[in-house]
């Protein structure tokens, strides 16, 4: 029994009847691969390791459509390996055994195996572990790929005999070259096809594709089919039939460019003037768009902290919170987390009180003078510490009235500087009570001191 005769050659032929145009597109050559230059540029580690076939086994980790395949097959072509395509969903050990068999038996005869592994976070322990004398004896080079992150979903053995490479979401521009190659080929494409496609039409696909280059390929596959052919045979993909192809509306938003930064400032102008119903409305409009959620859930985080800070103490545990959930449940369920989380921002008391004694700080930190800490406020672990006078004077505030004491904590030169105002909007205006009473007291203990 030969396994490999039933396998898909190296080279495969992407042209083939019936293949949808994400595979039919797929690169051939390392030179016509799009995206992840951060490991395939010229003199990058990965690139200089396959052009010297001194691959070692890896896991390609990154999100889907960005190539993990594609990038597994071009290095079996290059490194002129046996590729052996492998899904963690369907196969199991008798699989696994059967395959690595084989393997052996071919590398007696000269000829090298690369095991593509897609999914392999799929896999359990025992599965995993079913690989690892075959990539020591060197019978398989293993090419694993995964969307989740390795550390937690790979054991450590396979890990620590593998070589983690991570993956990034194509570009926008990227994602337009590959589209514009799309149009373009004769033999894979649409080249022969007469298909017009506006280039602003081209790049709303691309936007709308969020990094994944075979949602971008679908896209551009089910608009060409709805595109009615005039009587010359050319096929025109309007506005209209872009939509359909998305089954959701189009709306004017270019995540790279000005549109996105209108639409986050009209959000974050919306919560800041207590404003529910236009906070929902653009929070909605970026979503539907595309907008990548966690953009818009660090933006909220952010706000809490900026626009309410200590008036609503509890406005940037429920921004975190709403991050959390929306990672642990995705789309679509959690983008309800996050206009929970935006609602509560716009109904919280504001405050940029804590925003603007951060402000001042920073420019004291970077204006003034970098002062030793003073002597009474450091500790004093050793002897000579102690002898030093570190830690001399020092107040322990528990052992006093109030536990409050004249001793300063700032340096010599900001002695009487106050940096935080409250307002008396909200869980601020208890706290401008609070600090109100103490400053005068400590006033009380210092006259007394005189």
């Amino acid at each position: 029994m030969n396994l490999f005769s039933n396998l898909e050659p190296t080279e495969k032929k992407p042209s083939e009847k019936g293949a949808p145009l994400a595979d039919r597109m797929r690169p051939q050559r390392l030179e016509d691969y799009v995206g992840q230059k951060h490991l395939l540029a010229p003199g990058k580690p990965l690139r200089v390791s396959i052009e010297k076939d001194q691959l070692r086994s890896l896991i390609l980790w990154g999100p889907p459509g960005t190539g993990k395949t594609t990038l597994a097959r071009i290095i079996a072509q290059m490194t002129r390996s046996d590729f052996i395509p492998f899904s963690a969903v369907l196969a199991g050990i008798k699989e696994i055994k059967a395959v690595m068999t084989e393997a052996e038996r071919t590398r007696h005869y000269g000829r090298r195996t690369i095991l593509f592994v897609d999914e392999i976070h799929r896999f359990n322990k025992a599965q995993q572990d079913a690989f690892l004398p075959h990539v020591e004896n060197g019978s398989i080079t293993l090419i694993g790929a995964t969307t989740e992150n390795p550390s937690f979903e790979l054991n450590a053995a396979l890990l620590s005999r593998s070589k983690v490479y991570v993956l990034h979401p194509l570009s926008v521009e990227e994602i337009v070259v590959l589209l514009n190659r799309a149009l373009e080929d004769a033999v894979n494409g649409f080249g022969s096809d007469s298909i017009r496609v506006e280039p602003s039409l081209i790049e709303q696909m691309a936007v709308f594709a969020n990094g994944d280059a075979r949602t971008a390929y679908n896209t551009l596959e089910i608009a060409a089919q709805l595109a009615p052919a005039e009587t010359d045979g050319t096929k025109t993909v309007t506005p209209a039939i872009l939509e359909d192809a998305f089954q959701k509306r189009m709306l004017l938003y270019d995540k790279a460019g000005e549109e996105h930064y209108n639409l986050i400032s009209a959000l974050h102008k919306s919560m800041r003037n207590s404003d529910p119903d236009a906070t929902l409305y653009w929070l909605g409009r970026m979503l539907e768009a595309g907008e990548d959620p966690l953009y818009i859930a660090r933006r909220i985080v952010r706000f809490a902290s900026e626009d309410i800070g200590i008036a609503d103490p509890m406005a940037l545990p429920q921004a975190v919170s709403a991050m959390q959930a929306f990672d642990f449940i995705g789309l679509p369920e959690g983008n309800l987390a996050l206009a929970q989380a935006a609602v509560y921002m716009a109904l919280s008391p504001k405050s940029n009180a804590l925003y603007r004694a951060y402000g001042a700080v920073v420019q004291d930190v970077k204006t003034t003078l970098a002062e030793p800490v003073p002597l009474h406020l450091r500790n004093a672990p050793t002897k000579l510490m102690k002898e030093l006078n570190y830690g001399k004077g020092y107040q322990y505030a528990h052992d006093f009235q109030d536990n409050l004491t004249e001793m300063s904590c700032l340096p010599e030169s900001l002695q009487e500087r106050v940096y935080f105002a409250p307002s008396d909007q909200g869980f601020e205006q208890t706290v401008q009570e609070r600090l109100k009473s103490w400053r005068a007291k400590i006033r009380q203990l210092k006259e007394k001191k005189k």
